[in-house]
């Protein structure tokens, strides 16, 4: 059954990772797994590598944690090649309802990854993560060059912000303006891209970990609190009601987004969607502070 759960925990992750604007990090934060997920990430380290060379293969499935990456990263990959064509097609076809359900879901999220005990600094860092995701989704995409190098870079990069709550990799591709590149590299199965990608992000996730794993230990309040202003600033992305002209965008009121594009607000179903993200993350808290 805990296997079960966590494969659906990593399709969730999974599923918001091809979205740009959904993170991948918001999901693991909902889900209950986000510390642990830092933690087993970690551990890929020095010791791991000796504990590989060495052939001590049990050794090393306990130091990180391997059932758990396992279990997380299949649920990951199922929901990226199964889920990513159905939420493309829900986005291309009911983009209203399904940033509503989203902007829902990471609302009420938000305030569960608030810290219980904090003071007037936890504050200033809730404004700090605001301004910084605000500012980051607020950016237009750049051209950026092609070689090798700078793949490696954006994988680097691209997967940092999917383990940040509130930042997408999606989204840090497509200010990077690589996006429909990478995403052309892995249609066409372009192998050097492929890989050069996936070294990047490899490198990058194991480095950055080892920060987010020391400032969790370290600095939990600051660290959780700029977190949460991660999710409430990137709300500027997925607003429901957006004019989108060549990647970038303009947020409408219902009423506005009405009357420019000759659409229909569906504000009705869209506070249902809303509601239904809030209830469910309620739900799952409630249901996870029973078992815990």
């Amino acid at each position: 059954m805990k296997r079960l759960l966590l494969l659906i925990k990593g399709m969730a992750m999974g599923g918001a990772d091809v979205i740009p604007g959904v993170s991948g990090g918001t999901m693991a934060l909902i889900t209950g797994i986000y510390e642990e997920l830092i933690d087993s990430i970690r551990s890929i380290d020095a010791t791991a590598l000796k504990l590989l060379l060495g052939f001590q293969i049990a050794a090393l499935w306990r130091h990180i944690n391997g059932s758990f990456l396992v279990n997380v990263f299949a649920g990951v990959l199922i929901s990226i090649f199964s889920l990513a064509k159905l939420i493309t097609f829900l986005l291309e076809n009911h983009p209203i309802p399904v940033w509503s359900f989203f902007f829902g879901l990471i609302l009420i999220s938000a305030f569960y990854v608030l810290p219980r005990q904090r003071d007037w600094r936890a504050y200033i860092f809730l404004v700090v993560g605001v301004v910084i995701a605000y500012t980051i989704t607020s950016l237009a995409p750049a051209e950026t060059p092609t070689a090798l190098w700078f793949i490696f870079l954006s994988g680097a990069i691209a997967i940092c912000a999917m383990i940040l709550p509130g930042i997408s990799g999606s989204f840090i591709l497509l200010l990077l303006g690589k996006y429909e590149y990478v995403l052309g590299a892995v249609k066409s199965f372009d192998l050097g891209v492929i890989v050069v990608f996936a070294l990047g992000c490899a490198i990058g996730i194991v480095t950055f970990s080892k920060l987010i794993h020391w400032l969790l230990h370290h600095q939990k309040v600051a660290t959780l609190s700029i977190l949460a202003g991660f999710m409430l600033g990137s709300l500027n992305k997925i607003w429901p009601w957006k004019l989108v002209e060549e990647n970038s965008f303009v947020n409408l009121s219902p009423q506005q987004f009405e009357l420019i594009t000759g659409q229909p607000n569906q504000l009705s179903f869209a506070i249902i969607c809303a509601v239904a993200g809030v209830v469910i993350v309620v739900a799952l808290e409630r249901f996870g502070s029973k078992m815990s």
